[in-house]
This record gives structure tokens, C-alpha cells and sequence, in this order.
């Protein structure tokens, strides 16, 4: 089932997902790299980092979505191709190659893994990042609704996101020769705003399930969602605390 991504949805709350990002790439220690490539990479404003930090590199955005792709074109300094990142294939071997936030969206995305590996030049870096939260209750909501009737029968075949823990990521790319880092980090975002959960799912994890729904049961289903978030996750006054449980790993192919 086809779905289309809002870079401005996803870009509501820009700050906090760059986090991940900049931890990631932080680990990444190469000093000139020629190709540069960010799998799955949006709407291409964290790869615009990618071509701060190595301005003498040719730094690629790559993504499915028409909408992040066309986004990611107006960026300076980078290219942008709309490609599957489960298919493309470089021109040549990559130096750096940077996955943020996106294999969570290919089904059994280790058997990817070994692909991605071989795309590497000797002495390259595979960075990657993945949500780790799907037994939070901004998951675990959204799947108990759309499993109940009238909804169910409209998103039963939906994309859903699903990733490892550190260790199976570590083992992994260790398995398939690269000297690898991975760890874990449970971020505590404090959002704002009219239901900020909702907010931010609505442009990520949940995009899928409501874009399937019918438009008299999408608005049924986004209320009930709604309500379920704000009781799951209060407003203390403070704004409100959503943890955020993200996977990373780097890996450096030997030379």
C-alpha cells in the first residue's frame, strides 16, 4: 500500500530529529571522503550537514518520496535522487554511507545489510539509526486501534516500522566484516503544543495507518488517537514527555 510523506509535518519538529542524527554521524570518522551517501534521506536538510562536513565530497540524498525528494533538490551543495533505497546502487564505491530513521521501513532489513556492506569503498563507513520504540504507547495505541472494526479491513496490508536491538545490529555488521560500534539512547523529548504525540507520530510512524482510512473514519480514528495519546502522555505543565528509545551503529569496512 502507497502512502506520501509531508516534509512539513516531518519538519515540525526539526530539532529533536536531528539529534539522532548529529550523535550518529559524530561517530563517523573519515577524514576525506569523495562520495557521500544518505539512504533514505528525506527531505535532505540533515544531508545538507553531510556537505558542511565534507565540502570536497559529492554528497547524494537519496528517498522514494517524490515530496522529500523535490524538497531535498532546493538544498545547495547536494544531489538529490528518488530511488528505492532497497535497490539503488551506486556509480561507485562509497566512502560514507549514512541511513537515518529509514531501514525501519524495509521488512527484514538485515537481509539488506550485506548489500549495503558491498557498496562500501575499503576503509569506508556504514552509519545507520533506527527508532527503537515500538512497544511505546504511541505505537502500541495506534496498533490496538486499527485493529478494531470499521478500521481494521482498510489497514490490515499498511506498512508498518520494525527494527533489532544494538546487539543483533552489532553482531550483524561484525559478521560481515566491519570493525563496528553500536549502542542505544532513550531520549526524553519535552514537546509543545495541541497534542504534540499526535503531532509528531501524524509524520512519521503513524503516517501510513491514517493515510489508508477512509476520510469519515480517518477523522473517528485520529480523535479516538487523540484522546488515547493525551492520557498516555500528559502535559505536566512542562510540556509533555515523550521518551524515545533510538538504535545506532558504525561500521568501518577495512581497508
Amino acid at each position: 500500500m502507497t502512502h506520501s510523506w509531508s516534509p512539513e509535518q516531518y519538519l515540525r519538529y526539526e530539532d529533536e530529529r536531528a539529534r539522532p542524527f548529529l550523535e550518529l554521524t559524530a561517530r563517523i570518522h573519515a577524514d576525506a571522503p569523495r562520495r557521500v551517501v544518505d539512504l533514505g534521506a528525506g527531505p535532505g536538510t540533515l544531508t545538507s550537514l553531510l556537505a558542511e562536513r565534507w565540502p570536497d565530497a559529492e554528497v547524494t540524498a537519496v528517498d522514494s518520496s517524490p515530496e522529500m525528494i523535490e524538497r531535498a533538490r532546493g538544498i545547495a551543495g547536494i544531489s538529490a535522487v528518488r530511488a528505492d533505497l532497497r535497490c539503488w546502487e551506486p556509480s561507485a564505491p562509497v566512502d560514507v554511507l549514512v541511513s537515518n530513521a529509514a531501514l525501519q521501513w524495509v521488512d527484514d532489513h538485515l537481509t539488506l545489510l550485506p548489500r549495503l556492506v558491498g557498496m562500501l569503498a575499503p576503509g569506508g563507513w556504514l552509519a545507520m539509526q533506527v527508532p527503537g520504540n515500538f512497544e511505546e504507547p504511541s505505537h502500541r495505541i495506534r496498533r490496538d486501534l486499527a485493529a478494531q472494526e470499521p478500521f481494521a479491513q482498510h489497514v490490515r496490508d499498511v506498512t508498518v516500522p520494525s527494527s533489532h536491538d544494538a546487539a543483533t545490529y552489532l553482531r550483524t555488521l561484525q559478521g560481515l566484516g566491519l570493525e563496528t560500534d553500536a549502542w542505544e539512547t532513550t531520549y526524553l523529548h519535552v514537546l509543545h503544543g495541541e497534542d504534540p504525540v499526535f503531532e509528531w507520530v501524524s509524520g512519521t510512524g503513524a503516517r501510513p495507518t491514517l493515510q489508508a482510512l477512509p476520510a469519515d473514519l480517518r477523522a473517528a480514528f485520529e480523535q479516538e488517537y487523540r484522546d488515547r495519546l493525551r492520557t498516555a502522555y500528559p502535559d505536566s505543565g512542562h510540556g509533555v514527555v515523550l521518551p524515545f528509545r533510538r538504535v545506532f551503529a558504525v561500521g568501518r569496512r577495512p581497508r
